[in-house]
C-alpha cells in the first residue's frame, strides 16, 4: 500500500482539514481559510481518483466556508 499514491495531496488535505476544524473550534476565522485549502486539496484528490462525488461535495463545502467567513465577519462588525 503506497503512502503517497496521490502525490501526498491526500495527506495535505487531511492535515489541513484537521487543523481547520481545530481552529474553528477555537473560534478562529483562520480555520475557514485552512478549510478552503483543504477543500481544494480534496477536489484534487477527487480528480486523481475520478470521484465526481468528492469533487462536487468539496466544491459545495468550499462555498459554505466562504459563506461562513462572511457571516462571521458581519457578526464581528455588528458587535463592535
Amino acid at each position: 500500500m503506497p503512502y503517497f499514491q496521490y502525490y501526498g495531496i491526500d495527506w495535505i488535505a487531511m492535515i489541513l482539514t484537521f487543523l481547520a476544524i481545530w481552529q474553528i473550534g477555537n473560534q478562529n476565522k483562520t480555520g475557514f481559510i485552512l478549510m478552503i485549502f483543504g477543500n481544494a486539496s480534496w477536489i484534487a484528490v477527487g480528480y486523481l481518483t475520478d470521484s465526481m462525488a468528492m469533487i462536487i461535495a468539496n466544491f459545495i463545502f468550499c462555498l459554505l466556508n466562504v459563506r461562513a467567513i462572511f457571516k462571521w465577519s458581519r457578526a464581528t462588525h455588528q458587535q463592535d
